[in-house]
């Protein structure tokens, strides 16, 4: 529901939003120059914005990844991802890599995230996927400040 007391942000300091969009674009560019899996991309802000709450971003992110095959099944288990079978060894370390950004409050990106993180992905993965997880985050309290509609 629209509150209309709420600043759009976005709209209220545009050349602000600009940058940020800009920066995204960046960061996109550096998940596919470090060959990072497209549909992992996707569920990557999908868990970021799970995690943050924001439903804009879930709508936006959850029909882009099935827009590009990724599989419903992957997607419903996303928040136990730690305790299925559908996730590669790569997308486990990134899962891990990004919750541990996103959960920045709760300790940090302790050396045991990091670590598990750099057995399995390169350094330019690493660097791509924190980026990620900063940019998402950095979206998903533009969403929710200015209380972006979702539904009716």
């Amino acid at each position: 529901m629209t509150d209309p007391q709420r600043v759009n942000i976005g709209k209220q300091h545009p050349a602000a939003y600009k940058t940020l969009i800009a920066l995204s674009t960046q960061v996109e560019e550096a998940t596919a120059a470090a060959d990072l899996d497209p549909l992992l991309v996707e569920l990557l802000k999908i868990r970021t914005s799970q995690i943050n709450g924001c439903a804009f971003c879930l709508r936006m992110h959850t029909r882009d990844a099935l827009k590009k095959g990724e599989s419903p099944d992957r997607i419903a288990v996303l928040p136990a991802w730690a305790e299925t079978g559908y996730f590669s060894e790569i997308d486990r370390a990134a899962l891990r890599l990004t919750e541990a950004i996103t959960r920045v409050p709760d300790g940090h990106v302790s050396d045991e995230d990091f670590n598990a993180a750099a057995a399995v992905l390169t350094a330019d993965q690493i660097s791509a996927i924190a980026w990620l997880a900063t940019v998402m985050n950095a979206f998903n309290r533009v969403a929710i400040t200015s209380r972006y509609p979702v539904g009716s």
